[in-house]
């Protein structure tokens, strides 16, 4: 079972069996001074043997280890350029067919951009950087586009943003959620099925066959489907935190911060997406 976020499904941040951490808390030695006992760091993939010697690989040096404010300031820097990236497309392109097809150009190549990054084999703070510019070109357009209809909806889908992922952080750090295998497993299930749904959905509606964008209508359909997205979006935020959690417990590298700043940055901005319709379909029915 692997992470619903591609940047974290490989090695160090999960078993082949399941989640790193998962049901389990640090082992016995990481209290007694040694983080690398019986943890998934020391099965490789890191460090490499020396052949000639035979020596078994061994965990990163300490001084190498990912740390809450490595995940902190990744997360700043790359959240901050989506937001720069916001700000510059709203400030300079005015809504018009052209800045529509440049914000939908922005965000095929900031999709192609996390693909190719998760599918690397080390995190690339450039690749990573460059998602979030061009998908802060795509959110800065759109935001406009749904300000120029309903005045004040990106503002109401910042704070909306902002409560969702504090009352998930906090629910998660009382203990409320215990993110196991199982919960993974029937909630990507979930996710899965939903998009699955979305792309038949997108389908009918590019061919006529679902009128008023279907299942994303501006009605209580839409209502009732948007509400259901920001609650994935609220479980994704889980496994990016128990993901960052092992991360920093079990003695991940340093470089794997930037992956978990990708992560949360793909996750807010699925549920400002999310948010922001939602606050439309409230708006238009008031």
């Amino acid at each position: 079972m692997r992470s619903s976020n591609p940047v974290f499904s490989r090695r160090g941040f999960s078993r082949d069996n399941g989640y790193a951490g998962f049901n389990t808390a640090p082992q016995a030695g990481y209290a007694q001074g040694n983080p690398y006992a019986q943890n998934p760091y020391a099965q490789n993939p890191y460090a490499q043997p020396d052949a000639q010697l035979g020596v078994q690989p061994q965990a990163p040096a300490a001084t190498g280890r990912m740390t809450m404010d490595d995940v902190v300031v990744r997360s700043a820097l790359t959240l901050g350029t989506v937001a720069v990236g916001a700000v510059l497309a709203w400030a300079l392109l005015p809504v018009s067919g052209t800045s529509y097809g440049l914000a939908v150009g922005s965000a095929l190549i900031a999709f192609v951009l996390a693909m190719v990054q998760s599918f690397k084999r080390t995190p690339s703070p450039a690749l990573i950087l460059g998602y979030a510019a061009f998908e802060g070109v795509f959110l800065g357009v759109f935001s406009e586009m749904f300000n120029s209809r309903w005045s004040g909806a990106p503002f109401q889908a910042v704070l909306g943003t902002m409560a969702v992922s504090g009352a998930t952080l906090l629910i998660y750090k009382a203990g409320w959620i215990r993110v196991t295998a199982r919960y993974a497993r029937v909630g990507l299930a979930i996710a899965m099925a939903f998009m699955v749904v979305m792309a038949v959905n997108l389908l009918l509606v590019a061919f006529g066959v679902a009128e008023n964008g279907g299942l994303r209508s501006f009605g209580p359909l839409g209502a009732l489907v948007g509400i259901i997205a920001i609650v994935l979006g609220a479980f994704f935020l889980t496994l990016d935190f128990k993901q960052i959690e092992d991360g920093i417990a079990y003695g991940a590298p340093r470089e794997e911060s930037w992956l978990a700043a990708f992560g949360l940055t793909m996750t807010l901005v699925w549920i400002y997406v999310e948010m922001l319709r939602l606050v439309a379909i409230f708006s238009s029915n008031d």
